[in-house]
């Protein structure tokens, strides 16, 4: 069996085990080159060869629904349902998407990107099937990473009490993004590798049903046994208690054994959970061994197994985050890092190294996160909770209820703000300013530069309140790096230009060098804009503002951030509140709608957030001349 002969599921219906895992090699082989041209997620999309294959070949879908978690693990997904030839533009502008989307496919279910939505989708396929009265299988595939954010539980322990015809399978790599952690993990880990689990249920349950019922007493008794039996040796306890079926654990490398389990599955009445085990970035050396590394890749050298290096030597933000966390950590011993599992991608594993007791990831867990850091706050300590903007957005009521209705001091550093590129629309960090400047007691302030950001941190841990310390994704500016922290003015903007031509630029973050670039484009024209390094979107500096509008000044905003309650409303909300009429302001930055998957660079200029658009408007705000008669 080729590949190029497989366009749907309905292709793999009569292929035996036998062309079924010569088709696995296949697909692991046609992965491996694809992805070392266009970069992707790796490692755990080999590791579910077999799974997916088996999946295909025992479910029929469209009719039965396939229900991916996250999604990292969906490439097989996509290539069996007639998407291979589309794979050298995965993740491109206007290309192959990295995670399933309904727009794409009639086999995708679901669109994700964040974790642990899987088993509540599914809960909602299947009881509009019995609402219904229709006949298929619902199936969430989740991950054992996945399987600590608590919507997951959430989830089942509906599921379970409903008992609704429901299939969970548990693909339990030990890995997702970083190790991971937690009570939940320990435990598939014992059930992975407790020899004597194997099997154990039947026998056990075969050995209960032999035990006499002699009376109340002695049969009450007899239940405590059986219950401290089944605790005892029954794997998968904790799933059963919540009212699954457990099956497992089955290596998930064995297609007879992973097709004679989803059968068997099927044929269960009620919520089943099967537990298969995989090995991420299987078939490839090098990845097997370097989760981390090898989780989402850049294009590389499939020989040697070489990622690109860096081609810039400026740091990223993450990294200088890091950095800095050990620097202030050293001088403050009530600096406390938390990262909702994400400990590399945030730049903290020095920091962890250096100060084990004061870092903790919680796992998959961003509400737990923020109240934990509200909790480390009202006992006296400086909590730094490092998240990405999109993944903040989870933990929003907790940031309102937890740490700003208590004016706790807790930094929020808000890493990935703004465009991210490749992942798309459920991973841009493009609402952060929106949703958190409605909040009281709470600031916002968003670096120029990596050097600035040091200093905005350490400003931030200063302050008696929370605080949004808010950077991009991606390199810094290679700018020199002070040596000793100092606290920026809070509140205050820092004027970059002074201009002559009665029209500021009002830039944040990463937009300041483009407002700088605009600015020399338009010096060469005989204009010379003030441009202003915003600095803080909350609160805003007040004086700076009143003054340029007195002085006639108009403003133009830019920002990578939603237009629509970003730093630009915030400008307008400013003089609308305080009766200044007559202001012009123009904002820029991403539109009302969501932002597809690309280059960041091809997804500003299909916004228009460019240095073009920045100088047409300068010339459209400037004062007319007026003609002589």
């Amino acid at each position: 069996m080729r590949l190029e002969n497989v366009n749907s599921p309905a292709d793999l219906k009569q292929l035996n085990v036998g062309q079924l895992e010569e088709l696995a090699e296949e697909i692991r082989r046609f992965l491996i080159e694809s992805l070392s041209v266009t970069g992707g997620h790796f490692g755990a999309n080999l590791g579910v060869v077999e799974l997916t294959l088996a999946l295909h070949k025992v479910f029929d879908s469209p009719i039965d629904k396939l229900i991916w978690d996250v999604g990292h693990q969906a490439y097989v997904h996509k290539i069996l349902t007639g998407r291979k030839d589309q794979f050298p533009t995965l993740r491109k502008y206007k290309g192959l998407s990295g995670f399933p989307k309904r727009s794409e496919s009639e086999h995708d279910m679901f669109d994700v990107g964040h974790s642990s939505t899987s088993i509540s989708a599914a809960t909602g396929y299947a009881l509009a099937r019995d609402l219904k009265k229709e006949d298929h299988h619902v199936v969430a595939i989740i991950g054992d990473g996945a399987m600590t954010g608590g919507m997951a539980f959430e989830a089942m322990n509906h599921v379970g009490h409903m008992g609704t015809d429901l299939i969970v399978v548990l693909n339990d790599n030990e890995m997702s993004i970083d190790p991971n952690v937690g009570a939940v993990s320990n435990y598939l880990a014992k059930i992975r590798n407790d020899s004597h689990y194997k099997n154990a249920k039947a026998e056990i349950v075969s050995l209960l049903q032999k035990l006499p019922s002699l009376g109340t007493k002695v049969a009450k008794g007899l239940e405590r046994i059986k219950d401290s039996l089944k605790y005892l040796m029954v794997p998968g306890m904790l799933f059963e208690e919540l009212g699954f079926t457990y099956m497992g654990p089955i290596d998930g490398h064995n297609l007879p054994l992973l097709l004679q389990g989803l059968e068997q599955a099927k044929q269960t009445k009620g919520p089943v959970l099967v537990h298969v085990v995989t090995k991420k970035g299987k078939g490839y050396a090098a990845a097997e061994g370097s989760y981390d590394k090898w989780h989402g890749v850049s294009p590389f050298n499939i020989e040697t197994g070489e990622l690109p290096k860096a081609v810039s030597s400026a740091p990223s933000y993450s990294s200088v985050f890091g950095k800095t966390m050990i620097r202030l950590a050293e001088q403050n011993d009530k600096v406390i890092a938390i990262t909702p599992a994400m400990p590399s991608g945030s730049g903290l594993l020095e920091y962890a190294e250096k100060f084990p007791d004061r870092f903790f990831d919680v796992g998959i867990a961003e509400q737990h996160a923020a109240t934990m850091s509200a909790g480390l706050a009202c006992a006296g300590m400086r909590p730094v909770l490092s998240i990405y903007s999109t993944f903040l957005q989870r933990a929003y009521d907790q940031t309102i209820h937890d740490i700003c209705i208590q004016n706790l001091p807790v930094t929020i550093a808000v890493d990935r703000a703004g465009l991210v590129g490749a992942d798309g629309e459920t991973h841009q960090g493009a609402f952060d300013i929106s949703f958190l400047r409605a909040i009281p007691n709470l600031s916002i302030m968003m670096p120029k530069d990596e050097n600035e950001m040091q200093h905005m941190l350490y400003t931030a841990l200063q302050q008696p309140g929370p605080v949004a310390v808010r950077y991009p994704r991606g390199e810094g500016k290679g700018v020199q790096m002070d040596e000793q922290f100092h606290e920026i003015p809070f509140g205050k903007a820092e004027i970059l230009r002074e201009g002559s031509s009665q029209v500021a630029l009002l830039a944040l973050g990463p937009m300041v060098e483009l407002a700088e670039k605009a600015a020399d484009a338009l010096e060469k024209e005989g204009v010379f804009p003030m441009v202003v390094n915003m600095r803080f979107v909350k609160p805003l500096d007040s004086e700076l503002l009143m003054d340029l509008a007195i002085r006639g000044y108009r403003f133009i905003t830019v920002e990578e951030a939603a237009v629509a309650g970003g730093m630009g409303s915030a400008v307008m909300e400013f003089f609308a509140v305080n009766m200044i009429s007559g202001v012009e302001v123009f904002p820029i930055g991403l539109p009302d709608r969501f932002i597809e998957h690309g280059n960041v660079k091809q997804l500003l200029e299909s916004v228009g957030v460019t240095t073009e658009r920045i100088v047409e408007h300068v010339k459209r705000l400037m004062p007319k001349k007026r003609q002589r008669a």
